[in-house]
């Protein structure tokens, strides 16, 4: 394959534009503003006619299967009231047999006022089918009466070490269930099937293949997962890589411990995600000082600093790498405070931190002095900075999704969307990285626009840097001769037009190793 006649940002300092690039087996093989000598009779050739092309965008943090589900059946993200979903679920329930499981995800509270739902405004519309609805961060559940009755969860049940159960002034649980509490009706849902999620993670490689991704990094991936992702790929029904995190530290983990790290060209496992709180949306994340509305609520933390000590030791011993959730100042202290005591000072052992969403002033620090990545997702800040204040207030809102204080002490910034907590596109990720704006431009000036990326940084964050987060950066996340032929073409030139055009920008052409997975006509 040739192309000529567009835009190339390569991300390769040696070489940044270029007008032509030409591709052999999967690799690039020149770029430059003149491929004419690798023009032969089987060539394909394609004429770009001006148009941007950048290297495959890459999410450094997604849910594959939560995005399967979630196109499979419910996205809340948008929905304004409670009676809309109750009705929704309701038409659904209608079509089910009585006692099917409903399941959906990305309800918000925020979006009617900031009152969590009660079990009562479901079980009125579906009293005979148990309800499962999955909050818009991941970290909180709503359901109704029939799934508490079959979970077991009444006033006299405890809430679980790391998890909440939501409950009224009797003491009687009202319907939500925050993090780890979540298992208390999640283990009674029947799992997906291996057809069923099979099913589901093709259609979010599709999607991803349509939005412009060529890598994700899968943050938290089971034994079923990791099969499923294995049949995909004999099938050459995977449009997308995979670097996939093992979730949590259970037998899949200590299998691996035994046999090593995984690469392959569709598929790489060396890396285990773990979990040190929950989120702020739903005030799990763990803080040194109670929440502002919340006062008593300090969050819920799932790890001790011990714990992440002994896997972060096992995996240095092993090769692996660590990718620990933090979101709260007091969870990014411990999983920092842990990793220091393997990690010593400045290494390349590339651990990292999830989210790295609100910080104590001096704790951006040790990320450089142990040279942990922020793995961050920059349409957090621009989802949440409707309430973050509201919940941490105006001293503690300084230190979070604070990507300029990283970059400016040269800690490395991977980009992502943690999708489905946020929508998929990167594009969107790229926009609210230079603008801190929503896609009304609001706030005027961006909301701390001194955090803001220069466009070159956002495209590094969503290209080189993911690369990089993965240990792949001698691979793909530029382009330059001998890397993956994993590139984009878009509707628009990001790197130029004015901001409030960039979220309209889509994806023409997506080409995973020099294979067109997906390309809309021109």
């Amino acid at each position: 394959m040739v192309i000529t006649g567009a835009r190339i940002y390569t991300v390769d300092p040696g070489r940044p534009l270029a007008s032509c690039l030409a591709v052999k087996d999967g690799r690039i093989l020149a770029v430059g503003d003149d491929v004419s000598a690798y023009i032969g009779p089987q060539t394909r050739r394609i004429e770009a006619r001006g148009a941007a092309i950048i290297p495959g965008f890459i999410d450094s943090h997604v849910h594959m299967q939560g995005l399967g589900e979630m196109l499979d059946t419910f996205d809340f993200r948008n929905v304004r009231s409670i009676a809309e979903i109750a009705e929704t679920v309701r038409k659904e329930a209608a079509r089910r047999p009585a006692g099917e499981w409903i399941e959906g995800r990305n309800w918000d509270q925020t979006n009617w006022g900031g009152s969590f739902p009660t079990a009562d405004d479901l079980s009125r519309a579906v009293p005979n089918h148990p309800v499962n609805l999955t909050r818009v961060d991941g970290h909180a559940s709503w359901v109704n009466r029939k799934a508490l009755e079959l979970a077991g969860i009444t006033a006299a049940t405890p809430d679980p070490p790391g998890g909440k159960i939501i409950r009224d002034a009797s003491g009687a649980p009202t319907g939500v269930l925050i993090d780890r509490a979540q298992g208390l009706v999640e283990r009674k849902i029947p799992p997906a099937t291996p057809g069923v999620l099979r099913r589901r993670l093709v259609r979010a490689a599709r999607e991803c293949a349509r939005l412009g991704l060529t890598t994700v990094h899968d943050a938290g991936v089971g034994a079923e997962g990791l099969a499923a992702y294995r049949a995909l790929i004999a099938r050459n029904e995977l449009p997308v890589r995979v670097y996939a995190m093992i979730g949590g530290s259970g037998k899949l983990w200590r299998e691996y411990l035994e046999k090593g790290p995984e690469t392959g060209d569709r598929l790489t496992v060396r890396s285990i995600k773990l979990m040190a709180d929950g989120a702020m949306g739903s005030r799990g994340a763990a803080f040194f000082q109670a929440y502002a509305d919340d006062p008593g609520n300090t969050g819920l933390l799932m790890l001790k600093r011990d714990e992440v000590e002994r896997v972060a030791r096992e995996a240095a011993a092993k090769g692996f790498q660590v990718n620990t959730h933090a979101i709260g100042d007091r969870a990014n202290r411990i999983v920092l405070e842990a990793y220091g005591a393997v990690l010593g000072g400045k290494n390349d052992r590339r651990f990292r931190i999830e989210h790295a969403q609100a910080l104590a002033p001096g704790d951006f620090e040790l990320f450089a002095k142990y040279s942990v990545i922020a793995s961050m997702q920059a349409t957090h800040a621009t989802s949440d900075m409707r309430w973050a204040e509201v919940r941490v207030g105006p001293e503690r809102v300084k230190g979070t999704y604070a990507w300029r204080r990283f970059l400016s002490i040269g800690v490395p910034v991977a980009n992502g969307s943690d999708f489905p907590v946020e929508d998929p596109n990167p594009i969107w990720g790229f926009y609210a990285a230079i603008t801190r704006q929503d896609h009304q431009g609001s706030p005027k000036d961006g909301w701390f626009p001194d955090q803001r990326m220069t466009r070159q940084e956002a495209l590094e964050s969503w290209t080189i840097r993911g690369a990089h987060a993965a240990f792949e950066e001698d691979r793909k996340g530029s382009l330059a001769p001998g890397k993956l032929a994993d590139f984009v073409m878009l509707s628009a030139d990001i790197m130029r037009i004015p901001p409030p055009e960039i979220p309209k920008t889509s994806v023409t052409m997506t080409v995973l190793g020099g294979e067109i997975v997906h390309s809309e006509a021109r």
